[in-house]
């Protein structure tokens, strides 16, 4: 079969596998809401919270949480256009299946990409968690099994895979201590409207706790990511916020399933724009600033070239560390490729890496020791 044709079956097959259905409980948690009033992307973090009124409370979603769909990228590296003055082909590195040790997401592969990291930020303010230590996250609900290895075990028994992770990382990077952690999607894009109309659906404030006390036995972080469907930041952030004034709480958005172009979460692909990224880390600044907390971690899931546009134009803030999150599955050279093309070629902050645990998604998944030879090396693993 031609490679072609293989890559594209490939695509095809995992999509229609990840559409399984995921049964959720869930309901309202009560808390006031954002009205959906558009902020400038570089509005100053001090006043954001002064422009966002309070709202009566939100309608119970379904009971039926939708099919959890993700729909992989079909865009061939090979075909995008690559900037001429960029030599790195001639000096030996490559992508696609063929490109084995010689991967240009690895470190020192030529090209002048390698020079534009570490990005030029501000420095860590006492108590940041990046760059000194490397998180590694266990994603998913703990009311699905499928949506990731957070949900896919007991607690115990997931708690200590986590374990072990931890000592696997401690073991092959210790000049970064491994910070361990729990991302949990609280708000789920649904492929029904629901009674609020927004496809999507919250959980309750009961879970959050508990998935947190779980992350308090082994001293972990949480994130609580939205996948927001037809809703929109400005709406959904104040409903977590009792948990994000929290020291040790931290917030994951999801690109993939914000449909602020219209569209069903899962029949198409999703979008943030810079100035949706601006807000979110507005909104934890202003948290920081508030309540005199250490700085917060924002986690951006990204594995298209549209799933977030003008990067150039995401603002960066002392108070907020920002991880461009490679969100893809599939065999390694692939994942390279979508991580040299979206995280590496377009530089914010810090950067993440998604490791699968089912071969149907990442088959052979990656290596430990490869994601540390990828330049630069990413300092957030999520495990789902």
């Amino acid at each position: 079969m031609p490679l072609r044709s293989l890559i594209r079956n490939l695509h095809f097959a995992q999509s229609m596998i990840a559409l399984g259905a995921c049964v959720l409980g869930a309901c309202a948690d009560g808390t006031p809401r954002a009205a959906a009033a558009t902020v400038a992307s570089r509005q100053k973090p001090s006043t954001v919270r002064d422009t966002i009124p309070r709202a009566q409370r939100d309608s119970v979603d379904s009971l039926m949480a939708a099919r959890r769909a993700t729909i992989m990228d079909t865009t061939s590296v090979n075909a995008m256009r690559i900037a001429p003055e960029d030599s790195s082909r001639r000096r030996g590195g490559s992508m696609g299946p063929k490109s084995g040790d010689r991967h240009l997401a690895f470190r020192d592969m030529g090209g002048k990409l390698d020079s534009l990291w570490p990005v030029k930020g501000p420095e860590p303010l006492p108590g940041s968690i990046l760059p000194a230590r490397r998180i590694v996250a266990f994603y998913g609900n703990p009311l699905s099994k499928r949506m990731g290895i957070l949900g896919e075990f007991a607690p115990d028994v997931m708690l200590g895979k986590l374990d072990s992770e931890v000592v696997a990382w401690n073991r092959l990077d210790p000049a970064h201590p491994t910070q361990p952690a729990l991302h949990l999607i609280v708000l789920v894009a649904d492929a029904q409207p629901g009674t609020s109309g927004k496809y999507r659906t919250r959980h309750d404030s009961a879970m959050i706790e508990k998935v947190y006390g779980w992350a308090k036995s082994r001293n972990a972080l949480l994130f609580l990511d939205l996948q927001v469907g037809q809703s929109t930041l400005q709406y959904e952030l104040p409903w977590i916020e009792k948990f994000l004034v929290r020291p040790d709480v931290h917030l994951g958005i999801d690109p993939e399933f914000s449909m602020k172009k219209g569209g069903i979460p899962g029949k198409r692909i999703g979008t943030y724009d810079a100035a949706d990224i601006n807000y979110a880390s507005h909104f934890l600044a202003a948290l920081v600033e508030k309540h005199k907390l250490p700085p917060k971690i924002l986690v951006v899931h990204r594995f298209t070239p549209g799933g977030v546009t003008n990067t150039k134009k995401i603002t960066l803030d002392p108070r907020v560390q920002l991880v461009m999150h490679m969100d893809g599955f599939g065999p390694p050279w692939m994942k390279r490729d979508t991580y040299w093309r979206d995280i590496k070629r377009e530089p914010v902050q810090f950067t993440g890496w998604k490791q699968f645990t089912k071969a149907r998604n990442d088959r052979p998944p990656t290596r430990r020791i490869d994601i540390l030879r990828l330049w630069p090396v990413p300092l957030y693993i999520q495990i789902q």
